[in-house]
């Protein structure tokens, strides 16, 4: 799984927002920031929800284009933009 783990069950709620992932229907539990430098200003963060069987795949898709910006358990108070 990696060097992220989850401190709620992995079972979604109707409520629980969702992985970011294609085709995954999982509860969200890690948030991926980032921004393309290319199009973004630094002020501009985007933010990618990850289940955990995802958040590794999620985050070197991000990292191999230099992308990420950080990842950290899912907060249910962050904005997704």
């Amino acid at each position: 799984m990696g060097p992220f783990t989850a401190a709620s069950s992995d079972d979604p709620t109707p409520d629980d927002p969702r992985c970011s992932a294609k085709g995954c229907v999982a509860a969200a539990r890690f948030q991926l920031s980032w921004r393309n430098p290319g199009i973004h200003s630094a002020a501009r963060v985007k933010v990618w929800l990850a289940c955990p069987e995802h958040v590794q795949s999620l985050g070197d898709f991000l990292s191999s284009r230099g992308f990420l910006i950080g990842t950290e358990p899912y907060r249910v108070d962050s904005p997704t933009d």
